[in-house]
């Protein structure tokens, strides 16, 4: 076969699919290759007919159809069978060829799999991802990352496919071997906080204040042209308005078992190991378990009681708090990310620009929103801001919503309406500020029943004592 194509994809799910038609619409000639070769056939007589892209039944094939340096895109699902790819086309590329691994793998497999690639003489990427479908077809975020020799053979292809947002492709060089991998966990751990924060005002609208969907699509709606002007708020004003074939809402008629695929869970893992608060997004996390626990819910309905979930406070001024504690929450979530991602930069010698990811996550992706913009300004303006909530116009955008969170905490929390993600953010937020708290007392106690020591504020910090409390 002639070497004519930029670039190959191995795997055609439907992200795969999007991402090969979306290079072919910017000039990019791909071929690509399936396990079930099949699939192949059918993309290529189906919708990649009167294309470019090229069609290949085996990973040979696909190796003598792309020019040099080859260039690889796995899109395949994360785990072993990236593994096994690699290993499969270690023996067909040669010196200085690239793999690219588009799909949502764990960070430190990423790592592991850089290291070894390079061993053999060959270059490795670890990109996210975000956009989902329609992101993958027309413009998703790119956050790639691995050999820094490789960047310049891929990039006029990633910005090219990538959204763009202010004439800025939402796609640059993040770093090496697996912060790419790790930016995108990130990016999807705030994602499950940024969707528990609109559930949980969708559960204080309509169980607290008995609203009608229509009028929580307008609130929605109204709340995305400002400061929460977001993708998620569009789509979730959207889901407000869908009726089912019987014209009632469709959202009650979808059963309360949130899903998830792993990405949330890594963060809070990753928040624990490196001993960062990323509170928000591991009460996200256990909300979806809590969820999932569906069964037990219900039996437990029956013998549990509380107070009736209504609030009987002034529907708008319920509405303006309710506004107030969300952007308040949604700050904190934002400030804990990325305090994670410098905790990562730091463990792993990753020189991430926190304002171009603020830039890469302005378009293409899940979280995208007129926040993220600003985010990006603070970031720029302060590259060695190690928290947003210290920064100007995040302190002074949290202390106008203040009162407004403290009240809606106050209401849901009356009424049994649980608020994990707003409650955590601002117990997260009161303890932030706080020059002295409550853990002078836990050290006492460690010393007491452990002889672990403690420091003293009369000493220099450094000199440990033990006291014999018996």
């Amino acid at each position: 076969m002639t070497a004519q194509a930029d670039i190959g994809v191995v795997g055609l799910a439907v992200m795969g699919r999007n991402l090969v038609l979306n290079m072919d619409d910017h000039g990019v000639v791909v071929s690509v290759f399936n396990r079930t070769t099949s699939k192949v056939d059918e993309f290529i007589a189906g919708e990649a007919a009167g294309t470019a892209i090229i069609g290949t039944h085996s990973l040979p094939e696909l190796v003598a159809s792309l020019q040099t340096p080859r260039r690889v895109l796995l899109m395949v699902k994360a785990g072993p069978a990236v593994d096994a790819l690699i290993e499969t086309l270690l023996d067909l590329l040669d010196p200085e060829d690239i793999i690219i691994d588009g799909g949502n793998s764990l960070y430190t497999d990423t790592i592991r799999r850089a290291a070894h690639v390079e061993a053999a003489g060959m270059a490795y990427i670890g990109t996210g991802i975000s956009g989902g479908e329609e992101g993958a077809r027309y413009g998703p975020s790119i956050m790639p990352a691995g050999t820094a020799a490789a960047w310049p053979h891929v990039q006029s292809i990633f910005q090219g496919i990538a959204a763009v947002v202010d004439d800025v492709p939402c796609c640059d060089w993040i770093g090496a071997d697996g912060a790419g991998h790790y930016v995108k966990t990130v990016h999807n751990g705030i994602e499950y906080g940024d969707m528990q924060v609109l559930a949980e005002a969708y559960d204080v609208m309509h169980r607290g204040l008995g609203l009608d969907h229509k009028r929580m699509g307008e609130v929605f709606a109204s709340w995305d042209e400002g400061p929460l002007d977001s993708y998620l708020v569009e789509i979730t004003a959207d889901v407000m308005n869908k009726s089912d074939e019987d014209g009632s809402p469709l959202l009650e008629k979808i059963l309360d078992r949130a899903g998830q695929k792993g990405t949330g869970k890594w963060t809070v893992i990753s928040s624990m190991e490196l001993g960062q608060p990323t509170t928000l997004v591991a009460e996200a996390v256990y909300a979806r378990v809590l969820s999932s626990m569906l069964d037990e819910r219900v039996a437990a309905s029956a013998v549990l009681e509380g107070p009736p979930p209504t609030i009987t406070d002034p529907v708008e001024e319920v509405l303006a708090d309710l506004h107030d504690a969300m952007y308040a929450s949604k700050i904190v979530s934002y400030a804990q990310g990325f305090m994670l991602l410098g905790a990562a930069a730091a463990e792993h010698d990753w020189d991430i620009d926190f304002a171009s990811v603020s830039s890469m996550w302005r378009g293409g992706c899940i979280i995208r929103s007129r926040f993220l913009g600003e985010l990006m300004d603070v970031f720029a303006a302060d590259r060695e801001l190690t928290s947003i909530l210290r920064s100007d116009f995040f302190s002074s955008a949290v202390d106008q919503a203040q009162a407004g969170w403290r009240r809606t905490i106050a209401r849901a929390t009356a009424a049994g309406i649980p608020i994990p993600a707003y409650s955590s953010a601002l117990s997260f937020f009161d303890g932030y500020r706080s020059s002295r708290g409550s853990a002078n007392l836990i050290q006492a106690q460690r010393d007491y029943f452990g002889a672990h020591t403690y420091e003293r504020v009369d000493r220099p910090r450094g000199e440990f004592f033990h006291t014999d409390w018996v």
